[in-house]
Order: structure tokens, then sequence, then C-alpha cells
């Protein structure tokens, strides 16, 4: 029986592992192909393509604009509405928990033609700034579920200790619950950044001023017509797209590696 289980595990590895595969070869391979095979020699000409790309340069700063500010103001608005969600006997609280909880699960698909429609009667098609505080609203009723569960974690009496040595109510927040709370807010930042940084339906739908468009969408480029595609540079474009991930994975490790432990921090 656990040979079976081993059995289907590698299965799924390679599975997994083939794409990348497919995607490190090709990224150097000056006549890749859509299937895997070793380069005949290394080149770096197609890195060198999309780096010196002013358009995709462009692509992947306003994707790195849009995933990080939308990753900061959905941890700070969540922090905000989770503290009083997990520390007050509020009224309606709990069918507001699972109204949240609902919005969790809305198909973007049931919500973007409205907004659509939204969008071009505010004359908010093409502005990146009403785009990303679109993706903070949808991002926000998970970070606030999760945020809410990661606070009810903390202590109260750690806070109580902060109030009597003088600390008001935000100071208790923001020098006692968040730093305990680190793994939790790394979670759901690297949650919704990596949503945003690989977002294609929003924006594709939402922008359509080629100079305004974020790397995920920038993407259909290489897709030339005729079914031609330019399997290299698509290749050397996925490895950069997959950096600021990694980079950020990366990182939070550390904050997230150390879990939850506040020891007998409360006696």
């Amino acid at each position: 029986m656990r040979a079976l289980q081993y059995l289907i595990l590698a299965i799924i590895a390679v599975l997994f592992l083939l794409p990348l595969v497919w995607m490190l070869f090709s990224s150097v391979d000056p006549h890749a192909i859509q299937a895997i095979k070793l380069p005949s020699h290394l080149t770096m000409a197609n890195f060198s393509a999309i780096l010196t790309d002013p358009n995709i340069m462009r692509s992947f700063g306003i994707g790195l604009l849009v995933s990080g500010f939308q990753a900061f103001f959905v941890v700070a608005i969540s922090v905000l509405a989770a503290y009083p969600l997990s520390r007050y006997p509020l009224p309606w609280k709990k069918p507001f928990l699972l109204s949240i909880l609902f919005l969790t699960s809305l198909p973007m698909t049931a919500v973007i033609v409205p907004v659509y429609q939204m969008f071009l009667y505010m004359k908010w098609q093409n502005s990146l700034i009403a785009t990303t505080i679109f993706m903070i609203s949808t991002s926000l009723p998970y970070g606030i579920w999760m945020m809410k569960n990661f606070m009810d974690s903390v202590p109260e009496g750690l806070e109580e200790a902060a109030w009597i040595d003088g600390s008001s109510v935000w100071g208790g927040v923001r020098k006692v619950v968040m730093p305990l709370m680190l793994p939790g807010i790394f979670t759901i930042a690297i949650f919704t950044f990596t949503g945003s940084w690989g977002n294609f339906f929003v924006p594709f739908i939402l922008i359509t001023a080629p100079e305004k468009l974020p790397a995920s969408v920038t993407i259909f480029q290489f897709f030339g017509n005729n079914g031609l595609v330019d399997y290299g540079q698509l290749a050397a474009f996925s490895v950069l797209y997959t950096l600021p991930v990694v980079v950020l994975y990366t990182f939070a490790q550390r904050y997230m590696s150390k879990g939850f432990s506040f020891g007998g921090a409360v006696k």
C-alpha cells in the first residue's frame, strides 16, 4: 500500500516538474520548441531580448506596483478590521463573519460584468488606481477572515500587560499583537501578492491600453498569428516572471517558519 502511495506521489511530482524543466531548458535554447529537449548550445539571447524590451520591463514594473500595493493595503485593512472582530463582542459579528466567508468563495466571473459596466459608466477603464482598488476589495474578505483567525491565537493577556504599562490600544496592536502575528501577516501578504501577480482575468477585462497592462497579461504577445510562438523568449519571460514570488517566499520564510509560539509569555 505504501509503495502505491509513493508511486502516486512520484507521478504527481513529475507532472509538476516537467513544465519547470521545459521552462529552464527552453529559456537558454536558441531553437526552443514545444517539446522538452536539451539545448544544442546555451545562449542568453532570450533573456537579453526580454530585459532590453522597454514594454516588457514596464509591464513588470506595473505588475510589481499593483501587486505590492494590493498586498500592503490588504494586510493593513485586514489588521484594522480583524482586531475588533477578534477582541470585542460585537453585535451581528457571526452573520458578518459568515458573510465574509461567503464572499471568499464568490467567483470573479459572477461580478466582473457589473464591475465592467460600472467602470465604463464612471470612466474608470484603463485606470490602474481603480483596478488596484477593485483587486484590493476582492482580496479583503479572505484577508480579514484569515487575519481574525490568526489574531485569535494571540493571548489577550499580553495586550492587557501593555495597557497596564501605559500603552494605548493601537500601541498594543502595533507593538504586541502584530509582531507576534508576523507568520500570519506574511502568509496573507504572500497569498495576496501571488494572487495579484498571476491575475490575468481582471486586468485583461478592465485595462485595454497596452502601455498599462501588467506582466500577467503581456505574456500574450509571445503568441503570434497562425499558432507561431517564440518559445525561447516565452520561457525566458516565464523564468523572470517567477523571480518576484521566489524572492518574496525566500525573504518571508524565516518569519513563516517560526510559527506561533508564546511559551510562558502570559505567565
